[in-house]
């Protein structure tokens, strides 16, 4: 990753290292960053602040806490996207009490539920600082939804790849980032998009099957 991009993108690529679970050198992440120890320093303190889960400090390394979740709430999805729409909300465009408000809440919830081929995946939270613009993908997670319970090809225009048609197979957030994993078919092979990138979403008239060598449980067995 070059020296050049930006911040939150320099985040993002923290945070899909830290979540292998393992321990990393500030010095590794550091070299891999292209960037200084001092900078890796503060990236972590803002990785924390914005309540992403890290352990750690200098001199000993950096990672991820296992993520927790709690007992099923008795919610339906539509009501927990409603949570997060108004956490999200009130957290980017409030001061004080209400946003401090918007924070503790966060902090009890711990169960979304992103939509995947096959099954949920777990993980809430407030996109707090520098994670704010993730509150653009909130326009492209229901469509989204849809179209992988439906099995429905997607042409999808991102400010980083260009246009490209895939088949979205799983849906997660992660350390404050939603993704989209997908069979590309233009490039012919797995990838991770960032919604909060989406520029123009179509949906395409042709469905999709499982084919062996695109299945969600291949794109989970490479990831």
């Amino acid at each position: 990753m070059a020296s050049s991009q930006n911040r939150s993108d320099r985040l993002y690529g923290l945070m899909e290292i830290l979540k292998d679970g393992g321990l990393h050198r500030a010095e590794d992440l550091a070299a891999a960053m292209q960037v200084s120890l001092r900078t890796i320093y503060r990236d972590m303190q803002t990785l924390a602040n914005s309540g992403v889960a890290i352990e750690g400090e200098r001199g000993t390394g950096y990672r991820a806490k296992a993520v927790l979740t709690l007992p099923p709430l008795n919610l339906t999805e539509e009501e927990l996207e409603a949570l997060h729409i108004g956490l999200e909300v009130v957290g980017t465009g409030m001061e004080g009490p209400l946003r401090a408000a918007a924070e503790s809440l966060s902090a009890k919830i711990d169960a979304v539920l992103p939509e995947e081929i096959g099954g949920v995946s777990h993980g809430f939270g407030f996109a707090a600082y520098p994670f704010a613009e993730t509150t653009q993908a909130l326009q492209y997670l229901e469509p989204l939804r849809e179209a992988i319970r439906a099995r429905q090809k997607l042409r999808i225009t991102s400010t980083d790849e260009g246009e490209r048609d895939v088949r979205p197979l799983k849906l997660d957030y992660w350390g404050r980032v939603w993704t989209l994993g997908v069979w590309d078919e233009t490039l012919g092979g797995f990838a991770k998009i960032r919604v909060d990138q989406i520029a123009e979403l179509t949906v395409l008239p042709s469905l999709f099957v499982e084919e062996p060598g695109k299945s969600l449980k291949d794109f989970l067995a490479q990831s």
